[in-house]
């Protein structure tokens, strides 16, 4: 994985009540899942409908018009969806963090995301793992790991930076800090921060991050997203 690829939100998994998805919600068109290529499936889907009526019941013939008019909802529809938001937009990068912003319906998120320096045991298979810190207009400090597997049902994570440790909660793929702010003040303060998580098959995982560059990556997140409450 590219340490320099700008991390998309939408590349995590789901925070509850908040992102919608997996993950988050950041919604990036991915191959597979193309919203144009959609509405053509739905039109050829149609277009059959449409024959099939014409054979079947000759004296209520579907128009070509009509089937053009859903087509041209849904590919509307397909278009509105990807605008309501965008790929991610790299701020910079500071040390071994960086900032990044991107829209999600119409409102501009920003969040700074590292990846680790070292994990222990190397899991094969294992997924991108990426800690985020998350800046929105109404939901400010959200700090979230991607672990790149499914934790364990009702897993708990510890995070510690120096001698503190900071409980997280765990849905699906990701963890999400309980005292984001009191996490993020501590990042401030220290060198660097160890994640201790439950794998699969019973084993444990430690990843290592530096948080050499995160006061300044912090600084241009707030200054791209501000607190405005």
């Amino acid at each position: 994985m590219d340490g320099n690829k700008a991390w998309s939100l939408a590349d995590t998994a789901a925070e509850p009540n908040v992102i919608k998805g997996e993950p988050m919600a950041l919604p990036l068109v991915r191959r597979g899942n193309n919203p144009y290529l959609a509405a053509m499936r739905s039109f050829y889907v149609l277009l059959l409908v449409a024959a099939a009526a014409s054979v079947l019941f000759p004296a209520t013939q579907v128009s070509a018009q009509t089937v053009s008019h859903a087509h041209t909802k849904t590919a509307a529809k397909s278009k509105s969806h990807k605008a309501a938001s965008s790929a991610p937009q790299s701020i910079g990068k500071f040390g071994d963090w960086q900032a990044a912003t991107h829209t999600e319906a119409g409102q501009t998120i920003c969040y700074a995301f590292a990846r680790p320096d070292a994990s222990d045991p190397a899991l094969p298979g294992r997924g991108d793992v990426v800690f985020t810190v998350t800046e929105r207009a109404k939901l400010r400090d959200t700090v979230a790991l991607s672990a790149g597997f499914v934790y364990p049902a009702n897993a708990q994570v510890s995070v510690t930076v120096g001698s503190p440790s900071f409980p997280f909660y765990t849905a699906g793929r990701s963890a999400f800090a309980r005292d984001g702010a009191a996490l993020i003040a501590a990042f401030d303060k220290g060198s660097d921060a160890v994640v201790s998580s439950p794998a699969p098959k019973g084993k444990t995982v430690t990843d290592h991050f530096s948080l050499t560059g995160f006061s300044a990556a912090m600084t241009a997140v707030l200054a791209a997203c501000p607190d405005r409450a």
